[in-house]
């Protein structure tokens, strides 16, 4: 059984990544729940725009200009947390980049940074988090991917990244739960959302990046985000997809292997040419103050039926119960009429 989790309009919230994508999805919700915010990214102005959006709507958040590769940073977030909201609740990691390419063009410079960010950010995050949360309990939410169990194509320092967050979430949850330290431990990982993550890219491909389908909306991610930080959860897939690959990728890891080098390739390119000097946010935040970008024209679904099953699993297993006890009673009914009609021939 895991700890006792405070609702959310009890909760002092911290969001690293929130000035953009999935993070700044996951603010805005949070915020209309009635949660207190701590919003972290490396976009001073950004965060400056978007806390004070919340504050005239009512919401408590203060922004912290830090960089997630920076333990100093991660550190500066905690102490602004505590400082000005008294505690810290929930803690997640959701800062991250992405490079799109083979991985033999992709300079190794570029790679280490984005494990920086996507890895090392993390684990500062777990450990600052971890530190404030261990006396009262709370939340503790990671940041994975479909990627963290099955690597992408294209994708490879991205995937490797992912991976491992997911051996270091795993490793930490243990540690944690070996100690009794009242932490619930999350690693969230969703398929592909329609968020600024290609926009914000380095690309080393001849064409423009796209994410394979189906794309889903940050919407999505923040909802389920939110039920973790409520209900205690060890690993949520977002998107059906997410689901699938990783199996696949354990019972069938050959035919997946063909399937990605024929389809899923060709689906990430787009048929734009490569824009020479586009810019992306490896190095140096970007300026774009968006959720999603809209490539995807509407087609983002706005919905996961996997992901509701999986975060109302009450709901799920009533209708199990209710369609169970349903067809016994037809087959009930069935029994006696054929009983009836035995009987009436004698």
């Amino acid at each position: 059984m895991g700890p006792a989790l405070k609702k959310l309009p009890q909760q002092v919230i911290v969001i690293t990544g929130a000035s953009s994508g999935i993070g700044l999805a996951t603010a805005r919700m949070a915020g209309r729940c009635g949660a207190r915010l701590v919003l972290a990214s490396r976009n001073e102005s950004a965060l400056r725009l978007i806390c004070d959006d919340l504050n005239f709507q009512g919401v408590e958040a203060i922004p912290v200009t830090a960089d997630v590769s920076r333990e100093e940073d991660v550190i500066k977030i905690g102490d602004a947390a505590v400082q000005h909201f008294g505690t810290i609740d929930t803690w997640m990691n959701l800062a991250g980049v992405a490079i799109f390419g083979r991985n033999e063009d992709v300079p190794v410079a570029d790679m280490q940074r984005l494990f920086d960010v996507n890895f090392w950010g993390v684990v500062h995050g777990s450990l600052v988090a971890a530190k404030h949360l261990r006396q009262h309990g709370g939340v503790l939410i990671n940041m994975g991917s479909e990627a963290s169990d099955r690597a992408v194509p294209l994708l490879g320092a991205y995937s490797a990244s992912k991976h491992a967050v997911k051996g270091f979430t795993e490793s930490f949850r243990v540690e944690l739960e070996e100690q009794g330290v009242p932490v619930s431990v999350t690693l969230v990982k969703p398929a592909s959302i329609d968020t600024m993550l290609v926009s914000h890219a380095k690309n080393y491909m001849e064409k423009e990046p796209l994410l394979p389908p189906p794309v889903y909306s940050p919407e999505v991610v923040a909802r389920a985000l939110l039920y973790a930080a409520e209900n205690p959860v060890r690993d949520l897939p977002v998107g059906s997809r997410s689901r699938l690959s990783g199996a696949g990728g354990f019972y069938a890891p050959r035919i997946l292997d063909r399937i990605m080098e024929r389809f899923m390739i060709p689906m990430m390119k787009s048929d734009e040419a490569a824009r020479q000097g586009r810019d992306n946010n490896l190095h140096s935040p970007a300026t774009d103050l968006l959720e999603s970008e809209g490539a995807h024209k509407g087609k983002a679904r706005r919905y996961s039926v996997y992901t509701s099953m999986a975060t109302h699993p009450r709901t799920v297993n009533a209708m199990l119960v209710g369609s169970g006890l349903a067809l016994a009673a037809l087959w009930r009914s069935r029994r006696r009429a054929g009983r009836s009609l035995t009987a009436a021939h004698r």
